[in-house]
């Protein structure tokens, strides 16, 4: 048995405009268990850097502990990536990230991941807004040891084969908008018509883009008791907006007939084109953003699609004002510059 994935594609598949083909992208085989949505959102990871052309050396891959932690293994293969230790995977992407400015950060994790054991690492992470893709895959449930219900497992919801959960929930992409995220969105991963262009947009985002996606566990959350199933996501979901996303490359045609348009332009040009509901709140609006999720929520519905946009975002290094030149490509009498220096820098403070 292998699992080494097939090199051979189609000879007449085109490449991207970086001279890449898909092939590229993609890692090995999947060890998850089949019908994983996990797998799916890996698939709209690899679909999604394959459009943008991003050089696969120029992407880091990061995450923590966990199912979801284990797919960095089966996307980019030829990227940078570190699997780090149980919810800690914020801090190990900070430090790269303040080391090496110059590069794309993707971080993965879990409900429990993120939710549970990195919490605490989670929330800093979107208060400095960190210029990364964060993507949690969410069932409800840890899947690595057996199924017991997670942080983000809706109260009154029941697993396979435990009791009705009497824990509130929590929603991390509320959260996210109340910390300062400069991008929320959330997808199914049975839906990646909406899940490639959002992952799209958020690796075009400068600042943190956090992304919540429905992920079912079909060994032991795929009941129709649960809200993390199938069955219920397909049932109980409402796209507050289908939307394209246009590098700022691309001249923009797209055009739509009915309801209402919403035009986001990024920092570097790109653009999120929305087409909304008559009376879905403007995405740019982040009191509006959390409303939107609490209503929704009092109806027993999952809002999906692009929840919060800041245009206007500032990363940590703009925050914080750091070097401009990467960290790593500094030499001795850049990070050392001598004790003039420094007690100039110590004076400034007295």
């Amino acid at each position: 048995m292998t699992f080494q994935r097939p090199t051979f594609r189609h000879p007449d598949l085109p490449p991207n405009s970086a001279g890449y083909n898909l092939r590229d992208y993609e890692g090995g085989i999947s060890t998850l268990c089949a019908g994983c949505g996990h797998d799916s959102i890996c698939g709209a990871i690899i679909q999604a850097c394959f459009e943008l052309a991003i050089p696969p050396h120029q992407l880091v891959k990061m995450s923590g502990i966990g199912c979801s932690s284990k797919t960095p293994a089966y996307f980019l293969g030829k990227s940078h990536g570190f699997n780090s230790v149980h919810g800690r995977m914020p801090s190990i992407a900070t430090g790269a990230n303040m080391a090496n400015r110059d590069l794309v950060y993707l971080g993965v994790s879990g409900d429990g991941d993120t939710a549970s054991i990195g919490m605490g690492q989670f929330v800093h992470a979107v208060r400095r807004n960190l210029n990364m893709v964060y993507i949690v895959m969410n069932n409800g449930c840890y899947g690595l040891t057996k199924g017991q219900y997670s942080a983000t497992a809706d109260k009154g919801t029941k697993s396979k084969k435990g009791s009705v959960n009497a824990l509130e929930s929590i929603d991390l992409c509320e959260l996210a908008i109340q910390l300062g995220a400069g991008f929320v969105g959330r997808s199914f991963s049975g839906d990646k018509k909406q899940l490639v262009p959002m992952i799209k947009a958020g690796l075009a985002h400068k600042g943190l883009s956090f992304i919540d996606v429905i992920s079912p566990c079909v060994t032991f959350n795929n009941n129709p008791e649960s809200t993390k199933s199938y069955h219920w996501v397909r049932e109980h979901s409402e796209a507050t907006n289908t939307f394209d996303f246009v590098p700022f490359r691309q001249t923009i045609t797209t055009e739509y007939e009915d309801s209402v348009d919403q035009e986001v332009r990024l920092h570097d040009d790109s653009v999120i084109h929305l087409h909304k509901h008559e009376n879905t709140p403007d995405v740019t609006d982040r009191r509006q953003a959390i409303d939107n999720l609490e209503d929704h929520k009092a109806e027993g519905v999952i809002l999906t699609g692009v929840l919060y946009v800041n245009p206007e975002s500032a990363d940590t290094h703009d925050i914080l004002n750091t070097s401009e030149k990467s960290f790593n490509s500094m030499g001795v009498e850049d990070l050392c510059p001598g004790g003039d220096v420094l007690a100039k820098i110590n004076e400034s403070y007295r």
